[in-house]
Formats: structure tokens, C-alpha cells, sequence
């Protein structure tokens, strides 16, 4: 799970700094394979225009294409959509119960941005949750599941080596999702794929130089542990890339203080 990282799934805080307005592009579901598709210019059932801005900005979040801080503007959003802002703010107001967007006062709209104690419990969640998860997938999967992930792991690899940075972040994210849906339990797919989301944002403000190809070892690792039914070994491999998923991450202030922000020659931690 790389920087960790999904498709977006169609039902479903004060920035420090502000990024550019999102434009058009940031917005555009592009690549069927990342489980989007481009808007339709033509008027959308307002059931199904709500459902699609929010997969449009979740899968813009996770793919790298909006950072923590940006501007969503409800007019620019439905002008892309070709709805009204009502269904944009129904939108908006979805996103920000799932904690992918921060709704200020006066203010507007803006992708959010995790503390550090959101992150730590985000990572400390997932722990618990997919340490169980891979114990009980240890013990029911199947000779298809492992090929269906073989597969996935392939399509990893291939993102990997041709440095598709949104591709194989949604690729590394989702196969934790995947490892969910293989035990048939929907609530348990749609709450890792919310944490997951969660993870993509936390991971675009601290991440530091954890390698895609790292994550992509880890993953090969746990998958040959599920093949071998080794519940013991899947869950250790499980719990340890997700610490070091976390422990890459830079969860402490970048500088203590003013004088130790501008002394010459001070760098990031």
C-alpha cells in the first residue's frame, strides 16, 4: 500500500497553507482502470451527480491530483459537472463526513489536511483491523483469490516500473481493499476503503521517501504468506508494512521553532 493508497467508491481541517484552485483536469475521471470515468457533459440524474463528484474528488485525492490545503470551489465543481451547486454542496458535505474535506465558515470548501494525532489514529485503526482481516483471509482463501491477487500484484509492478505515480497509488492502496472484499464482508471493504482514503490524504503531508517498490515487495511478501495459509507469517508481514508505512512518515513538526527554522544550513528532518 504504497504512500498508501483506491478506486474510489461512488457512495460515498483548517489548511495551513493553500494550493492552487483545483482546475479542470484535477477533477477529471480519466482512466476507467482507476475505477472513473470522465463526466458526462449531458445533464446526470441528480442521484447519480452527487455520487460521481464524490468519486471524482476522492479518486483526485488518492491519485495525487489534489493536495491537502486546495480550494474546492462549488461553482468551478459544477461547471465541470454540468450541475447545480445544490448537488455540489450535497457532494461536499458527503466528503467532509468522510473527513477527505474540510467546510470553513465564510470560507468555502478545501481538500483537508489530518493532524498528526488523526494520523496516528488512522494507522493505529487500520492495525487493528486488517491484522485481523489477514489472519481470518489466511484461513479461507482460495487457489482463484490467489491468482486474482497474483494479478493485481502484476499490474502493482508494471505501475511501479514506469513510475505512473497516480496508478500505482491507487493500486498499492487498493490492495487492501481487495484483501477486504475477499472475505465477502461488505462493511468491513467500505470502512478500509474510507481508512485508506484517509491514509492517501495523511500520506501526501507527511510522507518522505518510503519507495513504491517497497511497498510493492511488502505486498508480494504477504500475498506468498496467504498462499501458504500461514495466518502467523501473513499477519506479522501485515502489521509490519503498515508500520513502516506510518514510520515514513514525517508525524512530528518539521522545525521546533523560529530560530531553528532560519539558523543557515537548517534542513527538514
Amino acid at each position: 500500500m504504497s504512500r498508501t493508497a483506491l478506486a474510489p467508491r461512488p457512495t460515498r481541517q483548517r489548511p495551513a497553507s493553500r494550493t492552487a484552485p483545483a482546475g479542470d483536469a484535477a477533477l477529471d475521471l480519466a482512466s476507467p482502470g482507476r475505477g472513473g470515468r470522465r463526466p458526462d457533459r449531458a445533464a446526470a440524474a441528480p442521484a447519480n451527480a452527487t455520487e460521481r463528484i464524490v468519486a471524482a474528488i476522492t479518486a483526485a485525492i488518492v491519485e495525487r491530483r489534489l493536495m491537502p490545503g486546495t480550494k474546492l470551489a462549488e461553482q468551478k465543481i459544477a461547471d465541470i459537472f454540468q450541475v447545480s451547486r445544490t448537488l455540489v454542496r450535497q457532494a461536499l458535505n458527503q466528503l467532509s463526513r468522510d473527513k477527505l474535506v474540510t467546510l470553513e465558515p465564510a470560507r468555502g470548501a478545501f481538500v483537508a489536511q489530518p493532524s498528526v494525532e488523526e494520523a496516528r489514529q488512522v494507522f493505529e485503526v487500520r492495525q487493528m483491523l486488517e491484522s485481523a482481516m489477514i489472519q481470518r483471509l489466511a484461513a479461507t482463501i482460495t487457489p482463484a483469490q490467489v491468482a486474482e491477487l497474483r494479478e493485481h500484484l502484476q499490474a502493482e509492478l508494471a505501475a511501479v516500473q514506469r513510475t505512473d505515480v497516480p496508478g500505482r497509488t491507487h493500486l498499492l492502496a487498493d490492495f487492501h481493499v481487495v484483501l477486504a472484499r475477499m472475505l465477502g464482508n461488505e462493511v468491513l471493504a467500505e470502512m478500509l476503503h474510507d481508512l485508506v482514503s484517509r491514509s492517501s490524504l495523511i500520506s501526501l503531508m507527511y510522507q518522505s521517501s518510503l519507495s513504491a517498490e517497497q511497498s510493492q515487495a511488502e505486498h508480494v511478501a504477504i500475498v506468498d504468506a496467504l498462499e501458504r495459509a500461514d495466518a502467523r507469517a501473513a499477519t506479522r508481514l501485515m502489521l509490519d508494512h503498515l508500520d513502516s508505512v506510518e514510520h515514513n512518515l514525517r508525524l512530528r513538526p518539521r522545525v521546533d521553532d523560529l530560530a531553528a527554522a532560519l539558523r543557515p544550513g537548517a534542513r527538514n528532518p
